[in-house]
């Protein structure tokens, strides 16, 4: 069944406009009395029928509030340095339908793309309406965001994911040779989780050193090497499962 995101709470009769009005009443023929998920932003979610169809929106009625879906038990941010033509696409999909809470875009010394400013936010923009796609189609209670592309700088003065209590930073780092990333997920207790994953050319001496200086533990995947996004999949994956985000 579709599903749509709201940007309001939640009512016995809202008015969608935009993408998914066009969406519904263009691509799916959407018809009087058809029938639609619909998540607010108040986090809750209703099936609602078709009420009202016209050129630039639809009237969604009220038929019943949904269950409230179980959380996370630990939230994982994913802080990907960006990734070279689609290689970036494929891992903001990917990492929405893992149920990542939020994806960090950062410039690495050996990040091969560089984007200036107007370029940046619209990569961002459309990274965002990947996500929300990929939100959409697997079902999701709420759109994982995709943050404004950083450099690393910027990432460590950002207080919600450096020094925050109850936040634990991962490196994932192919000089790590100690610690597995298995390892140190099964001994965390904390409510979030930041994962760091390398572009193409991974993290420099001299980047992995300050990430680790400003509290991040270094992790490695194990003893093959992967491509940067299918180690920022596998690390996703071994976090939401190790974590218990993957339980029913």
């Amino acid at each position: 069944m579709r599903r749509l995101f709201y940007a309001g709470e939640l009512a016995s009769e809202i008015r969608i406009t935009g993408g998914d009005a066009h969406h519904l009443a263009r691509v799916m023929r959407a018809q009087i009395g058809d029938t639609v998920v619909v998540a607010g932003a108040d986090g809750r979610a209703a099936r609602m029928t078709v009420a009202a169809v016209v050129r630039d929106a639809v009237t969604l009625r009220l038929a019943e509030y949904l269950p409230a879906a179980a959380g996370a038990a630990v939230e994982i941010v994913l802080v990907q340095a960006v990734l070279k033509g689609e290689k970036m696409d494929f891992v903001v999909q990917k990492a929405a339908e893992l149920g990542a809470a939020a994806v960090c875009p950062i410039t690495t010394e050996y990040v091969v793309v560089r984007y200036d400013a107007k370029k940046a936010a619209a990569k961002t923009a459309r990274w965002q309406k990947i996500a929300d796609e990929a939100a959409k189609q697997c079902g999701r209670s709420a759109l994982m965001r995709v943050a404004p592309v950083a450099a690393v700088a910027e990432l460590l003065a950002d207080e919600a994911l450096f020094g925050t209590p109850d936040t634990a930073v991962i490196l994932c780092y192919e000089a790590e040779r100690a610690a597995s990333i298995r390892s140190v997920l099964r001994a965390l207790t904390m409510r979030r989780v930041v994962l760091i994953v390398g572009a193409e050319g991974g993290f420099s001496p001299a980047e992995a050193a300050r990430l680790t200086a400003a509290g991040a533990r270094p992790v490695s995947l194990g003893r093959l090497i992967l491509r940067a996004e299918t180690a920022a999949l596998a690390a996703l994956t071994v976090a939401q499962y190790e974590l218990g985000n993957l339980d029913l």
